[in-house]
């Protein structure tokens, strides 16, 4: 592949958008089946940071998928109103954040976290989508566990 071809960009950032924040959000849904029931809502949604500038970039550019200049995405995880007699109820949240470079893009469950580093447009394995989200459930999963053992 050109190296210009492997670059942050529009097209790149809509594929993260499109094809592999879903897939993951495919599977942490399956892997949670029997946690979503415990709490009264629950939300899993894509985010993008429209907020945070590359250092490089002129301050006349909004930040946006369109001008391919967004730094951040991923998917954030809200499950709400822990519901079991005699614990109080309670919320977690939980990231995954795509920290978007110029050539490369990491994985992992916050910024300083790395769980994987690759170049835009190179395809996810079926088994690497697995791994990232069964990874990620079962530190949702430890969260929640301590929350318990603190509130019992």
């Amino acid at each position: 592949m050109e190296e210009a071809q492997n670059k942050r960009d529009k097209d790149s950032i809509l594929q993260l958008y499109n094809k592999v924040l879903p897939a993951l959000a495919e599977h942490i849904n399956q892997n949670l089946t029997e946690v979503i029931p415990l709490f009264h809502d629950y939300l899993l949604e894509r985010l993008v940071d429209t907020w945070t500038k590359s250092p490089d970039a002129s301050n006349e550019t909004p930040i946006s998928i369109e001008n391919g200049n967004v730094q951040q995405m991923g998917l954030r995880l809200r499950l709400e109103g822990f519901q079991r007699a005699g614990v109080p109820p309670f919320d977690v949240t939980k990231d995954l954040l795509f920290k978007l470079m110029l050539t490369t893009y990491e994985v992992g469950p916050n910024k300083n976290n790395v769980w994987a580093e690759k170049q835009y447009y190179e395809a996810w394995t079926p088994r690497e989508t697995e791994d990232i989200a069964q990874k990620w459930s079962e530190e949702l999963i430890g969260e929640i566990m301590q929350r318990l053992e603190s509130l019992t």
